[in-house]
């Protein structure tokens, strides 16, 4: 693979040594590590981390990093051409960390990294968990809610905490999402002096704030009676708030199938509704991401909303289509779930798919299903028409009650095209 471009060329004689610092400070530092710090002639880090280093290890001018960082970082790094760099880091400066952010802005040759064990190592040291085995969520710079879809019963989950109010905010995000029996652990210091380890049932959270330097280990135990959200498409009607204007659970199934998510995948969602679909395309995978359209600021709110509560805040909402497409990266993958009959839009989306992109449009009135004939004709691709009949109570019996049929058409933009 090429090497790609990047942000900001580092024009230093030497790489910017990242360093990984644990709890334990300077005693848990290698020889590279050390060496590193002596020969800098700038080292940067935080007031936590530069205070982990003795006066006369290295490095006379030490920066604070500023907040926010990542704006700031091209400019400090300006005020630092030709000079020795040193960057400090919370143990491996490539786990969420700022080492991922400078490879980013300057490539991986203009690095050095030495990494410490990760938070995440550590804590499966304590508690005796697989590592490989335990997936972990960063509430650093993120909305805690992303931990939702991440749940599930004997699960255990390892999150990143922001600060030492985290943990009594987890507590109650459980609580309130139907695993308030679930164990929690906070992790705090771990490696230093001062590591300490308390657990608690979620439910039952009393504990006052303590380290802001924590890391929470999660057992998750879930409520039999409460509804069961998984990251495979088609959630219950009922967990989505609105005004009723939504992809039904059945018909989503087989959209979001038909869109194909892989991960790191970018959808555009046309008509967002209640954001049905832009929600599941992103609970498939963490990395999926998704750009809902819709003209009606109040179905915008509720498709936030609706976003945060089922653990997708991720998801961008924007007004109606095409005008909102903007500067916008071309998609992988569009649904028409609305619009499709207004003059231009299926042109519009068409033109800024990706080749080798997929578009399904869904249709239930008689004008889009001949549309969709229309284009199907021109373009290629797959129809298929389903009518989903759901048991209602008829008196004191049970009846088949239909919904309304649903045309669907499938298509991939040729290279060509």
């Amino acid at each position: 693979m090429a090497p790609q471009p990047h942000e900001y060329r580092w024009a230093g004689a030497h790489p910017i040594a990242v360093v990984g610092i644990g709890a334990d400070g300077w005693d848990g530092l290698g020889g590279s590590a050390r060496r590193e710090i002596a020969a800098a002639e700038v080292l940067f880090g935080s007031d936590r981390q530069l205070a982990l280093i003795p006066d006369g290890a290295g490095a006379a001018h030490r920066v604070v990093w500023p907040s926010p960082l990542v704006p700031a970082l091209p400019g400090l790094l300006d005020g630092a051409a030709g000079r020795r760099l040193c960057v400090l880091a919370s143990g491996d400066p490539m786990f969420f960390g700022i080492g991922v952010t400078l490879t980013r802005l300057v490539g991986s040759a203009a690095l050095r990294v030495i990494p410490q064990p990760s938070s995440a190592s550590l804590a499966c040291a304590r508690l005796g968990w697989a590592l490989a085995e335990t997936p972990v969520v960063s509430a650093v710079g993120r909305r805690l809610e992303t931990v939702l879809p991440e749940l599930a019963d004997r699960r255990r989950i390892l999150v990143l905490s922001s600060d030492e109010h985290t943990p009594s905010q987890l507590a109650d995000l459980l609580a309130r999402n139907g695993f308030g029996a679930s164990t929690l652990t906070v992790l705090e210091q771990l490696g230093g002096p001062d590591e300490r380890i308390e657990v608690a049932v979620a439910a039952g959270w009393d504990r006052p704030p303590g380290d802001p330097l924590n890391i929470l280990a999660l057992e998750c135990v879930a409520d039999p009676h409460a509804p069961r959200l998984t990251r495979l498409p088609g959630l219950p009607d009922a967990v989505y708030g609105g005004d009723g204007q939504l992809t039904k659970s059945e018909v989503r199934t087989l959209t979001v199938a038909a869109l194909a998510p892989a991960p790191g995948e970018l959808l555009w969602d046309v008509g967002g509704g209640s954001g049905t679909i832009a929600i599941e395309w992103c609970r498939t995978q963490s990395s999926c991401r998704a750009v809902t359209f819709e003209r009606l600021e109040s179905r915008r709110k509720q498709i936030a909303e609706n976003a945060a509560a089922l653990g997708v805040p991720r998801v961008e909402v924007r007004a109606g289509a095409p005008e909102s497409f903007g500067d916008l990266p071309a998609p992988d993958a569009i649904f028409l779930g609305g619009g499709l009959t207004q003059d231009g839009m299926f042109e519009s989306c068409w033109q800024r798919l990706r080749p080798g992109g997929r578009l399904v449009a869904n249709a239930v009135t008689a004008e889009s299903e001949a549309l969709l004939t229309t284009l199907a004709a021109r373009y290629g691709g797959t129809q298929r028409r389903v009518q989903i009949y759901r048991a209602e109570p008829l008196g004191g019996f049970t009846s088949w009650r239909p919904q309304l049929p649903v045309t669907q058409w499938s298509v991939i933009k040729g290279a060509a095209e």
